[in-house]
């Protein structure tokens, strides 16, 4: 993907292209790029088109790039939603005459550019059109990254922006403000701006500058907790109830994280590793490597005490038992206390 972007960059096209995956981020920005570096400003209304497939035969498109450019040297063409090439049922009652792609793909306009762009996890192999495309097209696959491909993201991203990041830092930062894309990116792109000077980030920047949603505070929250640093965590927990976040929100997430760290725990006894358990608990696996880290610090025993006290206070505030501020402080001296 990487090697792609970078011949994109230079202006080495492809005349076909095929994007596909769960990672909306990178498919969009991959057809940012190329309608960045593809055509002038000026070209825009001109040679760019785009078609939906679930509305638009295959046909149709495909004479559009076969028509010279006008007032420029290529045309790009965005496609979307090939359901074709998959197994899914396309609720669509368009017909594609999918022997005229077979054969433009056997020889494809010298002035056009063809992007293919779809959100499937996967194509359906076995079709002749499906075969033919991957070996035609340049492949893009929008899969969710991985732990060591979100760091080189960030590293990447940082030095796009003019500026180095500490490794500590690149840590921190995918701790905060998560494995979304569009969120990292955006972060990366303010707190560079505020380096710029020192053309570094550091630790505390990002400790002082990324925006935590809640899940991310509430992280926070917890690996105080699991700390025993309860002055930090009810110094967090106080910050969420004055962003006027509700404190049975707060307890659930917080429920939620405890019951991850427990799973967690559960299924590295049973010899999992991080990614088998990303794909069992259908989380990044960078989360799960967190998690992991804080399951180091309790025992069964302990898991099973807190998750049996979050219930209890999950059912108090629910039947107005007690104030509900209260409880979470309750739970959070309990705990503070247990070690």
């Amino acid at each position: 993907m990487f090697d792609i972007w970078k011949q994109i960059k230079g202006q080495r096209f492809a005349p076909v292209y095929l994007i596909y995956g769960t990672e909306p981020y990178l498919i969009n920005e991959t057809k940012q790029l190329l309608i960045e570096h593809s055509l002038n400003e000026d070209e825009l209304d001109f040679n760019l088109a785009s078609y939906d497939l679930e509305e638009t035969p295959i046909e149709t498109a495909l004479e559009d790039a076969e028509t010279l450019p006008f007032m420029g040297e290529r045309r790009l063409i965005l496609l979307q939603n090939p359901v074709f090439l998959t197994a899914e049922k396309s609720k669509s009652k368009v017909e594609h005459n999918v022997a005229k792609l077979e054969a433009y793909l056997k020889e494809p306009s010298p002035y056009s550019i063809v992007v293919f762009s779809g959100a499937y996890e996967k194509l359906d192999e076995r079709k002749k059109i499906t075969k033919q495309l991957k070996k035609t097209a340049a492949i893009v696959e929008a899969k969710k990254l991985g732990e060591n491909e979100l760091k080189t993201w960030v590293r990447e991203r940082a030095a796009l922006n003019g500026v180095q990041i500490d490794e500590d830092a690149v840590e921190l930062m995918l701790a905060l403000a998560g494995t979304n894309l569009f969120m990292l990116t955006s972060e990366i792109d303010k707190i560079s701006l505020y380096a710029d000077d020192e053309k570094r980030i550091d630790q505390q920047m990002v400790e002082k500058l990324v925006a935590r949603s809640l899940e991310q505070n509430i992280f926070a929250l917890v690996d105080k907790i699991v700390h025993r640093k309860i002055d930090e965590a009810l110094r967090i927990f106080y910050d969420l109830l004055k962003q006027n976040e509700e404190p049975i929100k707060i307890l659930a997430v917080i429920t939620g994280q405890f019951r991850l760290i427990y799973q967690v725990k559960e299924l590295s006894r049973k010899g999992y590793g991080q990614n088998q358990m990303a794909g069992q608990l259908k989380i990044h696996p960078f989360r799960v490597k967190l998690a992991a880290g804080q399951a180091q610090l309790f025992d069964d025993q302990e898991l099973s005490a807190i998750m049996s006290q979050l219930a209890d206070a999950d059912y108090q505030m629910k039947t107005g038992g007690m104030n509900k501020t209260m409880l979470i402080e309750m739970f959070l001296f309990k705990l503070s206390a247990s070690k």
